[in-house]
């Protein structure tokens, strides 16, 4: 989504190298519209507590006794959560989840929420966990306010579980000449707020002003949809989102005639199940669930299964982001 949230400092911007070019064409293995709605319901994924749970054990007796982990997810960032046309909640971050369940013994309960509010809601304790392609990194580890550089809450931990670049995407045909960041002076983005695009584009805007160049325009909005629409519209130049959200709205949206993939991935980073700081013995039941889905090829068969294999990990690290 976030993505999402956590700029990394300005020096960073030396590392917004090419990660290679991926082609759409063929990357993303499903079928469906990748312009999707919220919904504030919920679905569950797993199975319930008994037995044949190897690592039940392991989980917090509350969890245990409820048989539950409730979910923190902006539900509209296809493939990784989304709603199908029936209106289950599907994707990478639930086929995980579930998987990870058969190995604790519970369902995974996805809610919907804005993105911009699930640590929060880990705070309040609405959730157990946040699993809404979120980028780890050491800021949102130590809850520090991307923009002010001020701490702002006591931070989260992450389970890593898939890593992603960052992509541009335009209106098909009309890629302007933009191939990297650099070719984003004078131009409008539109982006998911308080996404990890987002802080990429708010550096980037601040480059183009310090080297002269026409400042970059910057167009926030709620869910990555919404950027899309607006770019659409052709009220913005281009919309920067995580790469398998990219490659899937390009492979997807308007039969495959809405929108094209420019340039390169940057800023390769894992994607992290966040877990409140005082919550270790969640976080290390969830770190073994991931590990053993890992090692039996389930994971496998689940990135195979969505396209995009080159995102996959073969550790689960806690805290692995930077």
């Amino acid at each position: 989504m976030t993505a999402r949230i956590t700029r990394r400092s300005l020096a960073t911007r030396s590392r917004l190298a090419a990660v290679g070019a991926i082609a759409v064409a063929g990357s993303l293995l499903v079928t469906g519209c990748g312009d999707q709605t919220k919904d504030n319901g919920s679905d569950s994924s797993g199975t319930a507590a008994g037995s044949n749970a190897p690592l039940a054990d392991k989980l917090p007796k509350s969890i245990r006794d409820k048989g539950v982990i409730k979910v923190g997810s902006d539900i509209a960032y296809a493939p990784v959560e989304f709603k199908d046309d029936s209106g289950k909640t599907v994707g990478i971050d639930p086929d995980i989840a579930n998987a990870m369940g058969k190995e604790l013994g519970v369902k995974f309960e996805f809610q919907n929420g804005t993105f911009d509010t699930l640590i929060g809601g880990l705070a309040s304790k609405r959730y157990d966990i946040a699993m809404s392609a979120m980028t780890d990194t050491k800021e949102r580890q130590e809850g520090i306010d991307s923009d002010t550089g001020k701490k702002v809450g006591a931070g989260v931990d992450f389970v890593d579980y898939f890593t992603a670049g960052v992509s541009l995407y335009t209106n098909k045909g009309d890629d302007q000449g933009i191939k990297t960041w650099d070719d984003l002076c004078g131009k409008t983005m539109a982006v998911q707020r308080n996404t990890f695009s987002h802080d990429l584009a708010k550096d980037q805007a601040k480059k183009c002003t310090e080297d002269g160049e026409k400042t970059l325009k910057i167009e926030d909005f709620a869910t990555n949809p919404e950027a899309e629409t607006r770019m659409r519209s052709k009220g913005a130049n281009v919309v920067s989102a995580d790469f398998p959200i990219a490659a899937y709205s390009v492979k997807n949206s308007g039969g495959g005639e809405y929108f094209e993939v420019v340039g390169d991935q940057v800023e390769a980073g894992p994607y992290g199940i966040a877990v409140a700081k005082d919550n270790t013995e969640l976080r290390d039941a969830l770190q073994a669930a991931l590990q053993a889905v890992i090692d039996s090829g389930e994971y496998k068969k689940i990135v195979e299964k969505w396209g995009v294999e080159d995102g996959a990990i073969t550790e689960a690290k806690i805290n692995g982001g930077s």
